[in-house]
């Protein structure tokens, strides 16, 4: 399925959630290996901003950026 304007707001959706699901994942398999007795440590962050009323901050890891790619291969078999 080409990426259309009828279809971005779902795209976005499925890229939001899989990002989620792949820094839950990620960070699942950092407590993993650190249980194991290894350190693995490859985020970066917190990135965000702080508007005084609203503060927002993200911490961005390779399981954010991989998890935009399930998200691109649903999209295209869909």
């Amino acid at each position: 399925m080409k990426l259309t304007a009828k279809n971005l707001p779902v795209f976005m959706r499925v890229t939001i959630l899989s990002m989620i699901v792949g820094t839950l994942a990620w960070e699942l398999v950092e407590r993993l290996v650190e249980l194991a007795g290894g350190v693995l440590d490859l985020g970066v962050g917190p990135i965000g901003f702080d508007a005084e009323v609203l503060a927002v901050w993200i911490e961005v890891n390779p399981g954010t950026l991989l998890g935009i790619v399930p998200a691109i291969v649903l999209l295209r078999r869909l």
